[in-house]
């Protein structure tokens, strides 16, 4: 590597080509950027004793195709500079032109260029054809802007925005700007020359290491250039046209603002970390990723992967999902959770590429997960920390059956993180004031639209039938009685007393016959007698409005919720199969060999063993760091080493159990066992040999009972 301060200018000049590679980012440099170089240039150009203005470093190296007649060199960084220094000289070169032509120059007033030395010096490889002619040769789009600009041709009719208005500011500017200045300031500016080796210098590692004075670097840059710049040129163009172009495409306008956010989510899912990932670690936990996945398969399949998941987050973030039912629900859970992106994520590619969740399926999740954020912000339960629970949900759901492993996943949920019941959501509707909750407006959307003809609310405001203003007027005091302030305080932000209108103004604090009866300046009928919202029908069937209208409107509204927000119904047995999966996988961890048994006890657990186990097929063994656990999907037996006997833990009521030996004890009249993990009613003593058989009179009277 060889690294040098040199003149932009001197950089640009001679027979070269600076390209910039497939996965760079666009020329993305502003009206700020530009501002800043243009009051920098036109400062050292006035500036005799300025010797230089440093703007940064430029980094390449050579490329793998070049000729006799240029050097061809791939631009690692600094294309932002390069391409912003290019547009200016084109702009001064296009103003010498148009002044050269109006009148004669005077050739002693300075040592400025012509427009036609600006071309050989600094834009145009003369003796070169094609795209060769070019001395910078930016990627796709912003190549074919530039050579517009360069060649004095008409803009594309998709000419990338950035450098079009950037070559205008310039243009602008030398109107009235002197001439002589600016060249002299242009010449003035110096970059870091870094010239790399190819075959021995790391360009991505030289590349992340680079202090840059433009627009930060961003995750998704760094990722993309990761993972292209070390393939070879023509594959790199393959990679970047097969799978990073269309990446770019589905994202669009949200690739810098979106994509970090993206990749955080993809590797949540498919390296699971404890803690969500920082945003400016996204790159580093990336390239771990992807560096261990390469050891397996090749880049296009890890690529073709993050095309996928990139074209899930579209459709779940900005609604570019195909089947309308879908695009609905999903548009819900965004609007509501949308830190619920790694679940639905990892439920998306159970539909769309493992297809073990259907359509109806997949709806059906998106229905659950919506109600089950919603539900629980109405009962007032946690909702911090969400983010790692839905991921820890996704890392969970099971691919073989997804939406019963949804469902079993939120049964089985923590008490403080459970799903809460029918009951609990009604009473909670019912009894709260909803109207300071952020999701008012959409609890009362869904409550209109539970229905197929639908109505748009996103212009409808919220209007509170019993008015706010605390200076009720006479008639709503008189319909509330002489207790009119303690009603409104309890009753006025309740669900009861809420609606959607189109009229909020002017509804007002008007008593509610004139609500009612309400006809606007125009003529329009407008009041709730004649409202098309099914919200307010209840109203139109009123003559008064008090605390029992509030109250009794509420309980409608209240008992409709459970079916709008689907309950969580969930096949009991699914649940137990799941519960004994996850003790077996536990168990795994473990083995009988690595219990504390004496030579006595360890005699006498092996011959009850055997015993045990031949009870039957669908007996389970399950050791743990201090007892071995016998189930069927419930327990039956709990084997506790002793020193001196094995203490047995049954699942069986005493008061039920048939003992003729009388050594079963009532576990109830103890308090603590030392190292129990089951609770069960009959504790039994083995002691001997001569225990085993009335034991195990014991133990069968279990197994039957988990067996029925």
């Amino acid at each position: 590597m060889k690294a040098e301060d040199v003149r932009v200018t001197n950089l640009l000049q001679g027979a070269k080509q600076f390209i910039v590679p497939v996965f760079q980012r666009d020329y993305s440099w502003g009206a700020k950027q530009c501002v800043q170089l243009w009051a920098d240039i036109v400062r050292v150009g006035a500036d005799e004793t300025a010797k230089w203005h440093f703007v940064g470093s430029v980094v390449y190296i050579s490329a793998e195709e070049t000729s006799a007649n240029i050097t061809r060199w791939l631009l690692i960084d600094g294309q932002q500079r390069l391409t912003t220094a290019t547009l200016l000289i084109i702009a001064l070169r296009n103003r010498l032109q148009d002044t050269e032509a109006a009148e004669e120059r005077d050739g002693e007033a300075d040592d400025r260029p012509t427009a036609a030395e600006l071309d050989d010096y600094y834009l145009f490889n003369r003796h070169s054809k094609g795209d060769r002619r070019y001395r910078l040769h930016l990627r796709r789009s912003d190549h074919e802007t530039l050579a517009a600009l360069l060649d004095r041709k008409p803009l594309p009719g998709a000419a990338m925005p950035h450098l079009v208005a950037n070559y205008k500011f310039f243009v602008d500017q030398l109107e009235t700007a002197d001439l002589d200045t600016v060249y002299r300031g242009l010449k003035k500016l110096v970059a870091v020359d870094v010239s790399l080796t190819r075959g021995q210098d790391d360009p991505q590692m030289i590349f992340e290491s680079l202090n840059s004075t433009g627009l930060d670097l961003t995750q998704a840059d760094l990722i993309r250039n990761f993972v292209l710049m070390r393939q070879e040129e023509e594959q790199q163009t393959t990679l970047y046209d097969d799978y990073w172009r269309p990446i770019e495409v589905t994202f669009g306008t949200r690739y810098r603002t979106e994509f970090d956010k993206f990749v955080r989510d993809f590797l949540t899912i498919r390296m699971r970390p404890s803690k969500q990932f920082k945003a400016d670690d996204v790159y580093h936990q990336f390239r771990t990723f992807y560096q261990a996945q390469c050891k397996t398969r090749p880049v296009e399949s890890i690529l073709a992967e993050l095309r996928s998941f990139a074209a899930y987050y579209a459709a779940f973030g900005w609604a570019s999902e195909q089947e309308e039912e879908l695009r609905e629900a999903l548009r819900r859970v965004r609007g509501l959770v949308e830190v619920a992106s790694p679940l639905v994520l990892q439920l998306y590619e159970y539909y769309a590429d493992a297809k073990t969740l259907s359509l109806a399926g997949f709806i059906e999740a998106c229905e659950l997960i919506e109600s089950y954020v919603f539900r629980r912000t109405v009962c007032a339960m946690q909702t911090r920390s969400l983010y790692q629970i839905f991921s820890s949900i996704a890392y969970r759901v099971d691919k073989s059956d997804p939406l019963t492993n949804l469902k079993v996943i939120l049964h089985t949920q923590p008490r403080k993180r459970r799903f809460p019941s029918d009951t609990e959501f009604r009473e909670a509707l019912e009894t709260r004031d909803v109207y300071d909750m952020r999701q008012c407006h959409y609890l009362l959307d869904r409550l209109e639209n539970d229905s197929k003809e639908r109505v748009d609310t996103a212009t409808l405001t919220i209007e509170h039938v019993l008015p706010q203003n605390e200076e009720l007027r006479p008639e709503w005091r008189g319909a509330l009685g002489p207790d009119w302030k303690l009603v409104q305080e309890t009753w006025r932000d309740r669900l009861g007393n809420l609606t959607l209108t189109g009229y909020n103004s002017e509804y007002s604090d008007l008593p509610f016959s004139d609500k009612k009866k309400l006809v606007d300046k125009q003529g329009r009928q407008v009041g709730f007698d004649f409202s098309p919202l099914r919200l307010n029908r209840f109203m139109a069937e009123r003559q008064v409005w008090t605390a029992a209208e509030i109250e009794a409107r509420g309980k409608d509204l209240a008992g409709r919720a459970p079916s709008i927000w689907r309950p969580l119904s969930v096949d009991i047995s699914a649940v137990r199969e799941a519960q004994l999966q996850e003790l077996t996988a536990r168990s795994a961890h473990y083995s009988v060999d690595q219990l504390e048994f004496t030579p006595v006890t360890r005699e006498l657990f092996d011959q009850l063993r055997a015993r045990v186990k031949a009870l039957g097929e669908d007996v389970l063994e399950l050791p743990g760091p201090n007892t071995v656990v016998y189930r069927v999907y419930d327990f039956f037996l709990e084997v506790i080493p002793r020193k001196r006997r094995l203490l047995l833990v049954l699942n069986l009521d005493f008061d039920e159990c048939d003992d003729p030996s009388h050594r079963a004890q009532d576990a109830s009249e103890w308090a603590f066992l030392v190292h129990a993990t089951e609770s069960g009613g009959v504790l039994y003593r083995v002691e001997g040999a001569d225990d085993l058989d009335p034991a195990m009179n014991v133990i069968r009277q279990a197994y039957e009972g988990v067996s029925e």
